[in-house]
Formats: C-alpha cells, structure tokens, sequence
C-alpha cells in the first residue's frame, strides 16, 4: 500500500508545477538587510563604531575609511540611529552568504573631504573672531571703567581750575 501511494506521489511530481515557489530577492520594506554608508555625508565621528553591539563597524579618522564585516552585523540598527549625519541606512538586500569572512571598507571622496576641512576652517576663523571679541570687549570694558568712576587717586588731586576760581572768590 505505501509502495502505490508513493508512486502516486512520484508521478504527479514529475508531471506538474512545483509546489514551492522561488524566494524573492527583494524584501519588503521594514525589513532589515545590510547596512549602507553614504561616504559623502560620513563625518567619521565613530559613534557608529561606539553603539555597534558586536564590533562589526571600524572608522579610521587619519586614513579617511569607514569599514563593515558584514558577517559580524546582526541588523540591530543600533548605529543608524545614532549616526548624528544621518549617513548610515539599511538596505533592503540581506548580506549574501559566503565561506569567506570578509570587510568591506569605503574611503571617504576627495570632495567630502575638502568640504570637511572648509567646515573645520571656517569654525576655527568663528572661534578665532569670537576670542578675539571677547578679548576686545574685556579691553574697552577696563579702559571705559576709570572714565565712568574715577579712581580714588585722580578724586583726591584738585583740578587746576579749581583752585583758580577759590583765588578769585577771596579777592
């Protein structure tokens, strides 16, 4: 009896349409997949790097690069939500699988660094004006003091008018 049921089995698959369907490559939205970096945007702050459970994240401030083993990424979203320029986002494509564990590393574009360091210079030139204010403020605040309260020094010395109009009164 089991030998008949399973020929009844072997030949109605070998005569009609799988009953399986393909997997999808793409997923829906709200899914997970990959986490991507746009390198223009990046500031290379590392908080990424900081909240990243697993330590799959790398940022090398002098070398200019952001790296990733994906293998080592549990799709926490942990460092998208904490990247401050909004640089880090998820992909909707899961990480292929592979028997090699590998790293992926992005180098920041000529341009993103060039704008990088006119922020950095021109924040310099506010800080450097903005010492430079307060130290100007400081100076005409300790020379405009002695023009509105005179020292006890320059009060105790008559004014050589004065004394001039007192001869005159006694003659």
């Amino acid at each position: 009896m089991a030998i008949v049921s399973f020929n009844k089995t072997v030949l109605h698959n070998l005569i009609s349409k799988p009953k399986t369907r393909k997997a999808e490559k793409e997923y829906p939205a709200g899914t997970r997949g990959h986490v991507e970096n746009d390198m223009d945007l990046c500031i290379l702050c590392g908080l990424c790097s900081i909240k990243c459970p697993t330590h799959a994240i790398t940022v090398d401030k002098n070398e200019k690069t952001w790296s990733i083993r994906p293998m080592s990424c549990i799709q926490c979203r942990s460092c998208v939500d904490n990247c401050p320029k909004k640089s880090l986002s998820m992909g909707l494509r899961f990480q292929e699988p592979g028997t090699e564990k590998i790293t992926k590393t992005f180098k920041q574009s000529e341009k993103a660094i060039a704008a990088q360091e006119a922020l950095m210079k021109a924040a310099k030139e506010r800080a450097a004006a903005a010492a430079a204010a307060k130290a100007a403020a400081a100076a005409q605040g300790g020379q405009a003091a002695p023009a509105a309260a005179p020292s006890p020094a320059a009060q105790a010395q008559p004014t050589p008018a004065a004394p001039a109009n007192q001869d005159q009164n006694k003659e």
